[in-house]
């Protein structure tokens, strides 16, 4: 209104540009592909990738997959050093492992620590679940980043932190690379994730269910209901049926 009113400019909305922060990992030094989380690139009409030799380059959306929080961006650039992926199913609690990142955009910096735990899950507003936690130092814009082991492979990308605060408190969250890996060729190859149905909706047996059933420890599942024209229903599982392995 001020500036209609003194020098009769038009009243139109302003655009509002709104930028994020994250962290990739160069894993295919020739094809310039990169791994990162999808809410690092989310909605991005623009994505810049920065490395650190100073050189800056757009990079191209492969494809991305929300559940996993995992997605692929290509730059074309010579001379890039990519990481190679372990076998993350080999790790242990214990373990020591490395954090590498963009915290708060500082710039690269690392960070120490061991394997918490493997297979978490239950965290919440996340997917697909099934993270390596960890208490090296893991902050905003960390997300996308590398944990390697210490024979500098690839273990896991760096997604989530527990925080009360905003800041590190010692709990931090990666997808494992053998995970990534699944979905980073998935989304190569299609350009999106393809995953197969099974056809049940389950429920957990506690310890009521397993009594009313009579089963001797509250694990497994019951089926609630089947697909039509689903594998499940072609086997002939029905709801109510008790599946415990």
């Amino acid at each position: 209104a001020f500036y209609n009113r003194y020098y009769g400019l038009p009243n139109v909305p302003q655009e509002r540009v709104s930028q994020s922060l994250g962290s990739g990992v160069i894993v295919d030094a020739k094809k310039g592909y990169i791994l990162t989380n999808n809410h690092v690139i989310d909605k991005a009409d623009d994505i810049q990738v920065s490395l650190q030799d100073g050189r800056s380059f757009s990079a191209k959306l492969i494809g991305t997959d929300e559940d996993t929080d995992v997605a692929v961006i290509q730059i074309d650039a010579e001379n890039l050093a990519e990481l190679s992926l372990a076998n993350s199913k080999n790790m242990q609690g214990g373990d020591f492992v490395v954090a590498v990142g963009n915290p708060f955009g500082l710039g690269q910096t690392v960070t120490s620590g061991i394997v918490s735990a493997l297979g978490r899950t239950n965290l919440q507003g996340l997917g697909y679940q099934n993270f390596i936690q960890t208490d090296a130092s893991i902050n905003p814009g960390n997300s996308g980043g590398a944990l390697i082991n210490l024979k500098g492979e690839l273990v896991g990308i760096n997604t989530a932190i527990y925080s009360p605060s905003g800041g590190n408190v010692g709990i931090g969250f990666a997808i494992p690379s053998t995970l990534a890996k699944s979905i980073m060729n998935q989304l190569i190859q299609y350009g999106q994730v393809r995953r197969g149905s099974f056809g049940v909706d389950v429920q957990d047996i506690n310890a009521d269910l397993a009594r009313a059933f009579n089963i001797n420890k509250n694990s497994g599942v019951i089926i609630t209901s089947i697909d039509s024209d689903s594998p499940a229903e072609s086997a002939g599982l029905q709801a109510g049926d008790i599946i415990t392995k």
